[in-house]
């Protein structure tokens, strides 16, 4: 994929070598640029355009489609374009938030795929200004029988661990799930929360004629050379993946990059013009679209960029994605105190440029001038308006709800409980420091974790959520259910949703079918985040998730953030006393296709998707809210995967009690997975008013008990099971099936 050439090839032999292919840009894209030139590209230039057009760094195929999300209500102080997004959480402060992914590098060098994602995440928000304050993922994987697949579980789960830990940023939360479809083609998605004060905010620009650029950080190396282009390409496992397109991370550098970052920010605002973190395409895309996005130019001399490796060429020092580096644009004048700043703790900080208003993107290298291209150009790449159509398997699906085999119930729920997506992640989750900074409330494993946020009363909830599965049956109502199931999770903590960051992962859109997928669930995000008053403030797309023609599951993962005003309400889902009523919130229905019992009895999923009332949603998630804020709940928990009975004994083994239940349905519906719905536990003191103000929506269903056994009683049967016995199961499998 990357082609490293020190001798370069001239303008001829590129247009006749046709290398440009290799690097992602076609033939259309190349004379397109021949034509705006006027003449023909030399290697430089043709190599920075298929940095700039890649999907990647344009998203020139997505576009069309993200140019529809609704971002913008009375808490959006910044939106989508910049860094990450920012939302007033009031008080002067603002909560600063993105998730991007590293899927590509993560299936061919897991660990440094995994942790430079970790860094690339951490950068886009401290360049805003604010302090990283928690790192949550979503993690998608092939199933746990596949021995490669156990490698890249391993090595992603400890470059996460490994960096994140090393910085002194906590890990707080995620969600991790298992299917064959990501098998040859996993998905690492990272997302990083921080605070800010509202006056402190920075923005990506380069504005005013004559200002400084500084590269600031780690010297550039030969890592990660063109790597946007390599995450703009489909996989073949006839052709060998490209591990030089992989980053290498440093956190102890990252840790004092940051520092020095924040602290310029802090002392020396007043002569910080902008700031940009050097992501995919590197020093290329963070310096031309800060130009471009000031309507400016920008003169470069690739002579005093750092170098680690000797004889770079101006397309690897252009190229590369090292880690650890920043763009600062500084007033011309003033650039002393941040140069001493940042040398002061042992980094690079060099001037390497200057702002124009020529509007051309200018590189000098030995004396010549390698590349002079108009700006605006090279940082727009051609918009494809592509086609889409319904996807042929969702006009096969039947409309019937696939029914469970409930012969044997109680093996039943063991060996759900034992699915790697259902089953306990803390055999993952040990390995992140969810403590460091002292400020987490909930930790990983409850709905959606919490962050106090220091010197307030006030905390921030987050959670990352998604059902593919859903998706896969019917993308624009899976999607709307990834953020209500994401809402759900952050109101069981007591907090009110406030905004979404998303990680939109799906195969090629040269696929009608796949853009059709990635178009009907931007509709699906937007309509649910409109009615829940959750802007989506920033995100990622990864697009060509697909090995051998085979795509993954269309996967928008949802992060969201939540407010609780006062911490001293923070609810979890762990039962707290023996003799609390538990309490059913919302109906249980038909509710089958794509379910777990499904993909656990039939080894797949297929069929329509059922149903998903929107107004039953809102209604559920407002009155635990309201119950919450009321103190009448002792604990909540949202229904997701595996339906009640998963929810019941997660609580339980969460609280370390049992419970005793009762329900009017059949066995069947303990595995249902209708949306809208809460278990919640009231203390029997309380009872009575958390039962006039639920009316009809809460449905008693029985008692937390301090017995060894849990006791459910259907409409056919009474099942009881070892409490202790199923928690091994529930705790221990994934570690089972890691060890073979």
């Amino acid at each position: 994929m990357t082609t490293v050439i020190n001798s370069e090839l001239s303008p001829e032999q590129v247009r006749d070598s046709k290398i440009y292919t290799q690097w992602g840009l076609t033939e259309t894209e190349y004379n397109l640029i021949v034509a705006e030139l006027k003449r023909l590209p030399n290697f430089t230039e043709a190599g920075i355009f298929s940095g700039m057009w890649s999907e990647h760094v344009s998203y020139k195929k997505s576009k069309p489609i993200l140019r529809k999300f609704w971002s913008t209500n009375e808490r959006v102080l910044q939106g989508p374009g910049e860094g990450a997004g920012i939302l007033d959480i009031g008080d002067g402060q603002a909560v600063v938030f993105k998730a991007e992914s590293h899927n590509h590098p993560s299936f061919v060098e897991p660990y440094e795929g995994a942790a430079t994602g970790v860094g690339g995440i951490l950068r886009d928000i401290f360049s805003m200004g604010a302090q990283p304050i928690a790192v949550l993922d979503s993690l998608r994987f092939g199933e746990l029988d596949n021995t490669h697949t156990k490698h890249i579980v391993d090595g992603v789960i400890a470059g996460i661990a490994g960096y994140g830990n090393a910085i002194g940023i906590p890990t707080v939360g995620g969600e991790i799930s298992f299917d064959d479809v990501y098998a040859g083609n996993p998905l690492v998605n990272v997302m990083a929360v921080g605070l800010i004060d509202q006056t402190a905010m920075q923005v990506g620009q380069a504005k005013g004629i004559g200002n400084s650029i500084i590269y600031v950080g780690a010297k550039t190396g030969r890592d990660g050379i063109n790597g946007a282009s390599f995450a703009s390409a489909e996989f073949s496992t006839e052709q060998a993946s490209d591990r030089s397109a992989v980053q290498v991370g440093d956190p102890f550098l990252e840790k004092l990059v940051m520092d020095a970052t924040l602290k310029a920010v802090k002392d020396h605002s007043d002569i910080i013009v902008g700031i940009q973190d050097m992501g995919a395409a590197g020093l290329l895309s963070s310096s031309s679209e800060m130009a471009a996005k000031a309507g400016m130019g920008i003169t470069l001399n690739l002579d005093l960029v750092p170098q680690r490796e000797s004889h770079m060429t101006p397309y690897e020092l252009m190229l590369s994605e090292s880690q650890e580096r920043m763009v600062l644009v500084v007033k011309h004048g003033e650039e002393q105190p941040i140069i001493d700043l940042f040398q002061e703790a042992d980094l690079d900080a060099v001037i390497i440029g200057e702002v124009t208003d020529n509007g051309r993107y200018i590189l000098e290298f030995e004396g010549n001038t390698v590349a002079d291209v108009p700006i605006n150009f090279l940082t727009h790449a051609p918009k494809q308006d592509l086609p889409m159509i319904v996807p042929k398997r969702l006009s096969e699906f039947s409309d019937t709800q696939y029914q469970p085999d409930m012969s044997q119930v109680k093996e039943t729920i063991k060996a759900l409980m034992a699915q790697s997506t259902i089953a306990s992640k803390a055999s993952l989750f040990k390995h992140f420091d969810a403590m460091v900074r002292a400020d987490t409330v909930i930790k990983p494993g409850g709905d959606a974790s919490l962050v106090r946020v220091r010197g307030t009363k006030k905390a921030l909830a987050m959670t990352t959520d998604v059902n593919a599965r859903y998706l896969y049956l019917n993308p624009r109502i899976g999607a709307k259910m990834a953020v209500a199931e994401a809402a759900r999770n952050i109101v069981a903590t007591g907090a009110t949703p406030i905004g979404i960051t998303d990680g939109l992962n799906f195969g090629s859109p040269d696929n009608p079918e796949v853009y059709y997928e990635l178009d009907q669930s931007v509709a699906g995000i937007n309509e649910m985040a409109k009615q829940l008053n959750t802007p989506i403030i920033s995100g990622n797309v990864s697009l060509y998730n697909e090995t051998d023609g085979q795509a993954i599951y269309p996967t928008p993962m949802i992060g969201m953030v939540g407010l609780l005003d006062d911490v001293s309400q923070a609810t979890t889902m762990a039962f707290k006393h023996a003799g609390d009523t538990i309490y059913l919130i919302g109906e249980t229905t038909d509710s089958f296709n794509g379910s777990e019992i499904q993909k656990l009895q039939l080894g797949q999923i297929s069929g329509q998707l059922f149903e998903f009332n929107d107004e039953a949603e809102l209604a559920s998630q407002g009155l635990v809210r309201e119950a919450i804020a009321k103190d009448l709940l002792a604990s909540a928990h949202d229904l997701s995967e595996g339906g009640m009975i998963v929810s019941l004994l997660e609580s339980s083994f969460a609280g370390d009690l049992s419970f005793n239940i009762a329900t009017k349905q059949s066995d069947k519906y303990l595995f249902s997975e209708t949306p809208s719905r809460f278990i919640v536990s009231v203390p029997q003191t309380k009872a009575a008013d958390f039962e006039h103000m639920a009316g009809k929506q809460a449905t008693k269903i029985g008692l937390v008990t301090s017995e060894s056994d849990v006791v459910i009683n259907t409409l056919t049967q009474t099942i009881v099971l070892s409490r202790e016995e199923i928690q091994t199961v529930y705790q221990e499998s994934i570690s089972w099936q890691l060890k073979g």
